[in-house]
Parts: structure tokens; C-alpha cells; sequence
């Protein structure tokens, strides 16, 4: 089966060298606490997933033989070569890979296509430039002011798209004042710091938890303790909340950019998103209306033109709020791999070694797990949850495996399947065992998010 452009223009239709540094890229924009480095390296599985077949892949954390063996038996990946825990709670995939120069000299030597979460001084050296227009391309619009700017400018050409309001907030009187306007007017906003990832700095506040916080200043005082916003000094954006559709509230659009700057669109995605957190996404044919995926995808390309214009080149994605009426909200741009970008990889290379297009795919990316496991212990289990969606037509690939021995466990996986309700039926019995494995931890909350 011919490989569609965007694999073409994002890898030349190569293998390629994985570098899983979620935690080094989120350490441009976030302060890094030994919790947020900590998710940043279990979130770096994913990157068994930045291309359809990985050649070589570096990762943060120990992964055990048995996970790479798993995913090429269903992949139909050649050899891979593995390189983990070279990064720690307190240390960086960059300083892994600085302390261990025969590793970078193995990496440069294959001559194969660099693919990692997000570019950073360290890859960009790595890859064999200097940071410049790509790297700047990024720190300016992983901003969501500018990305929100962008939007604006970009969104008189789409009737389909309403860009929601947005306004900077520098002053912390000046945050409590409007919040406490809104809410007397019984109106829920968004509270945005200016970057964040998967939902982390991103709040919605209804006016019923501004009164139960005791008002807003008390309420604002309470998430900047809790990290869910940064301190005040920091300033915060303040944008008008969308009411959701009612069956395809969060949409996500995929491109590559290739080295000439001409865009691929990849795909339109359907997210799951709980109170402003990713959870995972779900992509497959028609699955997402056209009267919706045609002006994402016109939007999201004509993004990507102004990202290549700027300098950009690799993945980005756009999110999006539909609103009950079926227009697009452009809520960030990512300018980098995304967990969405997995479902994309895993049905391109079903679709190829299958040589039947058409799979539906859906990842998710924290599953609660009814007892702590070592990695080990929970691979086994993850066999045989595959061999019980395996008769409903669903295929199951463990995405994350490092989480499970987590004070409240959990593990990623993908689903797969030639039919929704397969993917549905397939996600009911996979969340039924994992919570078997036992209730050592009772009720578990539901964790903040990785990505």
C-alpha cells in the first residue's frame, strides 16, 4: 500500500532514530519539579510511536525487552535498537545523552531522520544545525497569546471558525476583579497560563466554584498553591469558554511541514478531554463529520502555512472547542509531536502491514490499574488483556509501561479495530481487568495528565 505524503514528508518514508525527550522539551516552557520531569519520562514512551517503524529509540526510563517484542509482533517492525534509562527524576535526556558520547556518535552514525517529541538547542546540535528559525518558531508559538494571534489573523478567511476572546491579565487585582465580574454575570471562563502542556495550566471556572472557593480571590489564591496555575507574576490569560459539542466537543488537527515548507495534513481527530486534561484521542475513516473535518483541516492547513513561513518545519497539530452549533474554536496550536499523532502512526502502519486500510484507532493514555505492578508483571497482564479484546476484533498495543508502580498506577495503550463499537466493546473489557489486578488503592482519584 502507497504511503500517504505526509509519511513521505515527514520521514521520507524511512526509519528513523526515536528520542523520547517529552520532559527536556516541556523544560523550555514550564519549571521543572521532580513530578513534572517524572510524568514528562513516562510520557516518553510514546516515542516507540514518532514514526510508523522506529530504527533506533532513546529512552528516559528502563523498558523492559518484552514491550518492544510485543509491539513488533503486531507492527511487523524490524529489529529495534534500544537504548533506556539514561535520564532520571532530577536529570534530562540531553544530559543522558551528554554523559554518554559513543551513544551520540551511534545515533549520528546510522544517518537516519531525527524524530523526538519537540525540538530543543540539544536536538537541533544533534541533528546536525544550530538552533535558529525552527527552534524560534517554536518558542513563539507554543505561546498561546500568539498562537491566539495567529488565530485571529487567520480565521477571517474561514467562516467555519470563531476564534474565542482572549485578553492578557498581568496585574493579580486586576485577575481578581474580572473573575469576579464574570462570575456576577454568570458567565464560566477559561484561565490560561501562557504556556502549558496536556491541560496543565489550563483551568475552567464556573461561577458556582468561584462562590464554593469563597470568591476569587481566595479561588485563585488555591490553584496557584496547587501549581495548576503559575505565580501570579507570571500573568495569565483569560479566554471565553465554548460550550462544547454535544458529540464531538474537542477536535484536533495534525500536519507535517516538510523541508521545503510545503504542509501535509495528516488527519482530524477526536479527542477525549476531562476538565481541560488529555486523555487520548480516537482517529479513523469518517469518524469525524465532514461538515467538521473539511474546515479543520482547511484551517489547520492554512496554519501550517503561516508556522512554515516563520520557520517551522516537523509535526504541529491545532486543537479545537466545537461549539453546539458546529463551529470550530481554535483553542493552541502545538508546535511538536502530540499524543493525537501516536493514533496517526499506529493506524498508517496497521493499514500498511495489513495492507487494508481503514483501521480505526484510539489511544488512551492513562488507565487506572487496580494494584501497583512492576513492569514485568504488568506486560503479562497486558497479554492477556490483548487475548480478551482479541475475539471482539481489537488489537491492543501497550503504549505506556513505566507508570505502573506509580503511587496510583496506570498504563497507555492503543486500540485498534475495523469498527467503533469493536473500539468501544474493546475498551469496556480492557478497563474492567486492569481494574481486576486488584483495589489495593481502594477508589483511586483520576490522575492529572502526562502530556
Amino acid at each position: 500500500m502507497r504511503a500517504a505524503p505526509w509519511q513521505d514528508a515527514w520521514t521520507g518514508g524511512r526509519r528513523a532514530v526515536h528520542l523520547g525527550n517529552v520532559a527536556d522539551f516541556n523544560a523550555q516552557f514550564l519549571p521543572q519539579t521532580r513530578e513534572l520531569r517524572r510524568q514528562g519520562h513516562h510520557y516518553s514512551c510514546l516515542a516507540a510511536f514518532y514514526t510508523p517503524e522506529p530504527g533506533l529509540l532513546v529512552l528516559p526510563q528502563h523498558v523492559e525487552e518484552g514491550w518492544l517484542r510485543l509491539l513488533g509482533e503486531v507492527l511487523a517492525w524490524d529489529s529495534v535498537e534500544v537504548h533506556c534509562g539514561i535520564a532520571t527524576d532530577h536529570s534530562t535526556v540531553a544530559e543522558g545523552l551528554a554523559a554518554r558520547p559513543a551513544l551520540r556518535q551511534r545515533i549520528t552514525g546510522l544517518g537516519l531522520p531525527l524524530r523526538c517529541w519537540g525540538r530543543t538547542a540539544a536536538t537541533e546540535t544533534m541533528a546536525g544545525g544550530s538552533p535558529g528559525a525552527a527552534l524560534a518558531a517554536v518558542h513563539r508559538f507554543e505561546s498561546k497569546a500568539e498562537s491566539h494571534a495567529l488565530f485571529s489573523k487567520i480565521a477571517a478567511h474561514h467562516p467555519a471558525v470563531r476564534v474565542p476572546g482572549q485578553r492578557a491579565v498581568e496585574s493579580p487585582r486586576r485577575l481578581v476583579r474580572l473573575l469576579g465580574e464574570q462570575a456576577a454575570l454568570g458567565r464560566t471562563v477559561v484561565l490560561k497560563a501562557p504556556h502549558g502542556v496536556g491541560g496543565y495550566g489550563t483551568v475552567i471556572l464556573t461561577p458556582g466554584q468561584v462562590a464554593e472557593a469563597g470568591g476569587p480571590r481566595a479561588l485563585l489564591r488555591g490553584l496557584t498553591a496547587a501549581r495548576v496555575l503559575p505565580p501570579s507574576s507570571g500573568g495569565v490569560l483569560v479566554e471565553e469558554h465554548i460550550a462544547g459539542h454535544r458529540r464531538f466537543p474537542d477536535l484536533t488537527f495534525d500536519g507535517v511541514i516538510a523541508e521545503d515548507g510545503s504542509v501535509h495534513p495528516v488527519g482530524v481527530a477526536l479527542m477525549d478531554v476531562e476538565d481541560a486534561h488529555y486523555r487520548g484521542a480516537t482517529v479513523g475513516p469518517g469518524l469525524v463529520p465532514r461538515p467538521l473535518a473539511a474546515p479543520a483541516a482547511a484551517f489547520g492547513t492554512a496554519v501550517g502555512r503561516a508556522l512554515a513561513e516563520a520557520g517551522h518545519r516537523g509535526w504541529y497539530d491545532i486543537d479545537f472547542v466545537v461549539d453546539p452549533g458546529g463551529r470550530l474554536a481554535p483553542t493552541e496550536t502545538n508546535v511538536r509531536l502530540t499524543g493525537p499523532a501516536v493514533a496517526f502512526m499506529v493506524q498508517a502502519r496497521l493499514d500498511a502491514v495489513r495492507d487494508r486500510p481503514g483501521h480505526y484507532v484510539r489511544t488512551i493514555d492513562q488507565v487506572p490499574l487496580g494494584a501497583r505492578l512492576s513492569q514485568p508483571a504488568l506486560l503479562e497482564q497486558l497479554r492477556r488483556m490483548a487475548a480478551r479484546c482479541a475475539p471482539l476484533g481489537a488489537t491492543l498495543l501497550p503504549t505506556i509501561v513505566t507508570a505502573g508502580f506509580e503511587e496510583f498506577p496506570t498504563v497507555g495503550v492503543a486500540l485498534a479495530a475495523r469498527s467503533l463499537d469493536a473500539l468501544t466493546a474493546a475498551e469496556a473489557v480492557l478497563r474492567a481487568a486492569a481494574r481486576e489486578l486488584g483495589d489495593s488503592w481502594g477508589d483511586l482519584p483520576t490522575p492529572a495528565g502526562f502530556g
